[in-house]
């Protein structure tokens, strides 16, 4: 059985400076000066965190809940939710899932011809057509801890219910970690075999799908020459039986395209809400040939910041 070489996943460091909070957990039950369980105490995503004390009142088991100033944001640093940033980072194509519709002609092949077809991912709910996002990306965890307490009252008449707190932050710096799988990336299946059918086709029309593909990537960037070939019956290597499905191939310079603009678009990734922001300071790449998955986040040393190789090929034709 022959082996897949060549480059597996192309794999990422980002560093992040804000300050604020962009990402809020909401309202949280915690215990007020008096000893009651209060409703009123506003926080952040904290990594780790429980607002529960770990003290039981015994006749009724209930459980004591924390103060608010009872956190250690190095234990239980801030962070931004991988759904918010894959979010922001796909803002101007975040509702359009909700229009996909196999029932409309065309309607599934634009949707595939798109960054969020070929990257982001998507499922319609109606058909259960499905293209897995080859990228991954954590969470953006603080490095700073920078934490404190406030405490707010609303204007007009003074009494419990005006007053309000939360959890806030001054400056901020996120580490993050993420990856692009090739295998995922290269091949989209327009097949029910499997069950990750991207757009059911009709006879004939896997050529005109896979020129739409093409003609989006040859977009992003047009000095390079893409390819996206349709092919009845594509095989993953290694299979024993060699089953394989009706599905689109991506070649070298189509990969290298969408990984470009990829890391492109997570380079100028900014987040502003209300009075706190965050935007990307720095992304570090590395073009990984081996079966160490994220060495990055190890040993940063080992790294290639320039392909050495070309992207495996996963899958042939039989």
């Amino acid at each position: 059985m022959k082996k897949v070489t060549g480059i597996k996943s192309v794999d990422f460091k980002i560093t992040a400076l804000g300050h604020g909070v962009v990402n809020w957990n909401g309202p949280t039950s915690l215990m007020g000066d008096s000893g009651k369980t209060v409703e009123n105490h506003t926080l952040p995503k904290l990594r780790g965190y429980t607002n529960l004390s770990g003290k039981v009142k015994e006749d009724t088991g209930y459980q004591y809940r924390r103060e608010a100033t009872d956190v250690d944001f190095k234990k239980t640093p801030l962070y931004i939710s991988q759904n918010c940033i894959r979010h922001h980072l796909f803002r101007s194509q975040a509702f359009d899932v909700h229009y996909a519709n196999k029932s409309k002609a065309d309607n599934l092949t634009q949707m595939l011809a798109s960054i969020t077809g070929l990257v982001r991912g998507y499922v319609v709910p109606s058909s259960q057509n499905k293209r897995t996002s080859p990228l991954l990306i954590e969470d953006f965890v603080d490095q700073l801890g920078n934490g404190n307490f406030e405490q707010f009252a609303q204007a007009g008449e003074r009494d419990n219910s005006s007053f309000f707190s939360k959890t806030t932050f001054g400056d901020t710096k996120y580490i993050s970690y993420g990856s692009i799988s090739i295998e995922q990336l290269q091949f989209i299946s327009l097949d029910k075999k499997f069950d990750r059918e991207a757009m059911g086709i009709k006879a004939g029309q896997g050529e005109e799908v896979a020129q739409a593909v093409q003609d989006f990537i040859q977009s992003l960037n047009p000095e390079l020459n893409p390819k996206a070939t349709f092919h009845e019956n594509y095989v993953r290597s290694g299979t024993i039986f060699e089953e394989g499905e009706a599905g689109i191939l991506l070649d070298q310079d189509a990969i290298k395209a969408l990984i470009d603009y990829t890391i492109e678009l997570i380079n100028e990734l900014s987040i502003r809400q209300a009075k706190s922001y965050m935007y990307v300071d720095e992304v570090v790449v590395d073009y990984n040939d081996s079966n160490k998955m994220m060495r990055i986040k190890r040993d940063e040393s080992s790294i290639s910041t320039e392909p050495e190789e070309e992207f495996a090929t996963y899958f042939y034709q039989k």
